[in-house]
């Protein structure tokens, strides 16, 4: 059965390219979406370039036909205007000028209209969802964008048990993946189902106690390379971080993409910025010119565009993270750290006057192509998945990018655990040979007694 679908502006700002992703269904977009997009096309940043974007596209489609009849959209379906329905009555609570309202009018008329087709409420706001809801309308999230659970658990990490007597052989050259099985409670085994460059933690059959760590790659799992580095003199502390040690460690060339979450506490900021300076302060290989850190609330926009200063002075509140790990990194001794703090803040400061650590908000990396540079991006779970796409395209020769994050903290309206741009970047890398990931969990947390207490 056809369906109508009534989109609202939140959507088309978040992914312009939205109205492609509906079939052969039909397309409503209230008059009000029309006002919204035209107040926000002047917006900075993300929210501004992709009004922009959308409304391009929809004079594509009106030069094809009247848009209040109904054009044919490319991805198949009917898109039209609607700007009736101004008369149908909502609970007197909901008050008629609100924009929201207005779509639900527009719902609820359809709805009474269209009897031969389901309508649906296509947005990303929870609380319209929820008022929907309310009202006896059907209202769903834009699910093109949306991780699967099966996809959302993959923590790029595995168990599988091999024999004991080919223990040589994997320190050697690696064993093959059908050396490796899995077994339940019961103690039947299964064949594991493996990913390219998911981390494997090896237990003897003979001795669950002793065990190896590897990665696979091409049909074998193979031992870590940088087991034993210490990067910026960092060691780590358990399986996680050796996997994600090995992850950033590894040239760009080999894995230009490192994806890794896990909650607050793992060392995930910490250990990228160790590896960072390993490899450009201390230089061994000159991989890269330069470490460039971003984080996705650090914008030009209205939140703190009035504050006074350049690009670099108006971000640096945003990135006080940032100089809290290089204290540690900087000056190892944590009894002597912090004696002389004058000392301390002019190493930090040196290592920003020389160009080796840039923070950059992440609107200025649009349009750029970035060569030679270890990219961080510091809470990549606050990124749509259009914002991750465009970063992730930006890479340029030698450049290797870092996405680190929680996607149970999310900071930003209308993303959650399963449609931020980490997690997305997360399900659609997962079998590239460029992309290695890992998770690290609860146990892995590092801080002090206090910050992984459970409430």
């Amino acid at each position: 059965m056809i369906k109508t679908y009534v989109i609202d502006t939140n959507v088309l700002i978040q992914a312009p390219y939205a109205l492609e992703c509906f079939e052969d269904n039909n397309l409503v977009l209230p008059l009000v979406v029309l006002e919204e997009l035209d107040g926000l096309k002047k917006a900075e940043g993300e929210k501004g370039a992709n009004t922009r974007a959308a409304v391009r596209k929809l004079e594509g489609y009106r030069q094809k036909g009247a848009l209040l009849q109904g054009v044919k959209l490319d991805g198949g379906g009917i898109l039209r205007i609607e700007k009736n329905f101004v008369n149908v009555e909502l609970p007197s609570d909901l008050p008629d000028d609100n924009p929201d309202n207005r779509i639900l009018k527009v719902c609820m008329g359809l709805a009474d209209t269209a009897k031969d087709s389901q309508v649906i409420l296509v947005i990303k706001d929870i609380v319209l969802r929820l008022k929907a809801q309310i009202l006896g309308m059907k209202a769903e999230d834009f699910e093109r964008e949306r991780v699967s659970d099966d996809d959302a658990q993959y923590t790029g990490r595995t168990e599988v048990y091999f024999s004991e007597d080919m223990i040589k052989e994997f320190k050697k050259k690696g064993i093959s993946l059908d050396d490796t099985y899995q077994s339940d409670e019961d103690g039947n085994r299964s064949t594991p189902q493996f990913h390219e460059n998911e981390f494997v933690i090896l237990k003897t059959d003979q001795s669950s106690k002793k065990t190896l760590l590897g990665r696979v790659s091409g049909g074998r799992v193979v031992p870590l390379v940088y087991k034993k580095s210490k990067p910026y003199g960092v060691s780590p502390r358990n399986d996680g971080q050796y996997f994600m040690q090995e992850a950033l460690m590894t040239d760009a060339d080999t894995a230009p993409l490192v994806i890794i979450k896990g909650m607050a506490g793992t060392a995930k900021t910490f250990y990228a910025l160790a590896v960072g300076m390993e490899k450009v302060y201390n230089n061994p290989s000159k991989e890269y010119r330069r470490i460039i850190v971003c984080r996705p609330n650090a914008q030009f926009d209205d939140d703190i565009g009035f504050l006074p200063g350049d690009e670099k002075e108006k971000i640096a509140p945003l990135m006080r993270p940032v100089i809290d790990n290089l204290e540690q990194i900087l000056d190892s001794d944590e009894k002597e750290r912090y004696e002389d703090e004058a000392e301390l803040s002019d190493k930090i400061t040196e290592v920003f006057e020389r160009g080796i650590i840039q923070t950059e908000a992440l609107n200025f990396i649009r349009g750029r192509s970035i060569a030679k540079t270890y990219l961080i991006i510091d809470e990549a779970q606050n990124m749509t998945p259009n914002q991750v796409k465009g970063i992730i395209t930006r890479a340029g020769k030698g450049t290797k990018i870092i996405l680190l994050g929680d996607p149970n903290q999310i900071d930003k309206p209308f993303l959650d655990e399963r449609t931020n741009g980490l997690s997305y970047a997360a399900k659609y890398m997962m079998d590239s040979e460029l992309c290695w990931q890992i998770t690290l969990s609860a146990d892995e947390c590092e801080r002090s007694a206090l910050a992984i207490k459970r409430f």
